[in-house]
């Protein structure tokens, strides 16, 4: 049953996210931007996006088996403290090379933190109950993509890029109060060993899970990465134009995640395997869309509805996989999905390289059709006696 700490620190959690996303994920929408104040490629810029995924995707696992034998309370403080600092002196437009350095700061305790954060609010909680609770947490993403990113996006246009870095900050430091005021002590009493943890890895459903969620993600990023400078080139939108198509996004998104997340809990089969088909519409919708703004906006709300539960059910089958390791679960979908982002980026990247910038929306098809064979997969997995 859930209680109003569980609740409180879902919450919590879900503002936290919203800071850790917009700072990962609102470079997009002002990579056209730094791109030409560093006088630099769309693709060299797309580094600020690929290096901070790969790192986390690289170092998770390790920093949250680590992290497990502290309290989570002080792992979450140290988390936004780390995505604080990196915010701040990202301001003042540092030399291209410290900017990455400042950008990958925060990825040593950011898979922790969503690990920590889950454990935390669905300590105590019935099966039903976790993937509620989750699903606010997770909720975090999509809340960004209808608030931060956007809004800073939007005050980028009529600014400068750097204005983004502050917004994310005030956020951060609100969340850091926050943590401290409400939040309780939280340690952990009993840490699972390494070993127990571990196994989890040799489990085929545990790997198709970790396989679906890296493959969906990677899809998705192929073109999401790219999406202001997609729009801008090939669709002709203005920043200010973007700046709404990326409310609407994120809106859509929101809407998509909270009716995914009840959907996840009655059907995970088909309700993973009709988001998934949006890797394949977005396309055919974009290629047969004039450059009206109305048009675009249709297509970029189906684009939203379809991307929105994408790390959602990654957490989904991943976690309902390692009942017994849900923090090491947690630590390795972050790990992957963020692998998708590096991976999808450097592969988006490299196609726009060679074949331009209308290329960005067809990019994720292969790794859709990877991540339907997986959903199968899992399928006949699932219905195999438990050993």
């Amino acid at each position: 049953m859930k209680t109003n700490l569980n609740k409180r620190i879902a919450y919590i959690g879900c503002l936290g996210v919203v800071g850790i996303i917009s700072t990962e994920f609102g470079i997009i929408g002002v990579l056209p931007q730094i791109a030409e104040y560093y006088d630099i490629s769309i693709s060299t810029a797309g580094y600020l996006l690929s290096t901070f995924a790969l790192l986390i995707a690289v170092t998770g696992p390790f920093t949250v088996l680590f992290a497990s034998k502290f309290d989570k309370k002080t792992i979450m403080l140290c988390a936004m403290g780390l995505f604080f600092i990196s915010n701040f002196f990202s301001i003042f437009s540092p030399p291209f090379w410290l900017l990455i350095l400042l950008r990958v700061l925060p990825t040593l305790l950011h898979p922790a933190f969503f690990s920590m954060t889950i454990a935390a609010a669905i300590r105590g909680t019935s099966q039903k109950d976790q993937m509620q609770l989750t699903s606010i947490i997770i909720g975090g993403i999509a809340l960004a993509q209808v608030t931060l990113i956007p809004v800073s996006t939007f005050i980028a246009s009529m600014y400068s890029w750097q204005s983004t870095y502050a917004i994310q900050g005030f956020v951060i430091l609100a969340t850091i109060l926050i943590i401290i005021r409400y939040v309780p002590s939280l340690p952990n009493e009993q840490p699972a060993s390494f070993k127990n943890q571990l196994l989890i890895l040799t489990q085929p459903r545990f790997i198709s899970g970790t396989l679906l969620n890296l493959f969906l993600i990677t899809a998705w990023f192929c073109s999401y990465s790219y999406f202001a400078d997609y729009l801008t080139k090939e669709k002709h939108m203005s920043e200010k134009e973007i700046s709404v198509l990326l409310l609407l996004f994120g809106a859509m998104g929101v809407l998509s995640n909270y009716v995914s997340g009840k959907l996840l809990g009655k059907n995970m089969f088909w309700t993973a395997l009709f988001f998934i088909t949006g890797v394949f519409i977005v396309p055919f919708l974009f290629y047969f869309t004039e450059d009206s703004f109305l048009s675009v906006a249709a297509v970029t709300a189906v684009w939203g509805i379809m991307y929105g539960p994408c790390f959602l059910i990654g957490v989904g089958y991943m976690i309902s996989a390692a009942p017994h390791a849900k923090e090491f679960a947690n630590s390795l979908q972050t790990s992957f999905g963020n692998l998708g982002v590096s991976t999808g980026t450097a592969i988006g990247g490299f196609f726009i390289s060679q074949y331009g910038i209308s290329i960005a929306p067809w990019g994720g098809m292969v790794f859709g059709v990877l991540a339907i064979l997986v959903i199968f997969w899992r399928a006949y997995l699932d219905k195999l006696p438990e050993r």
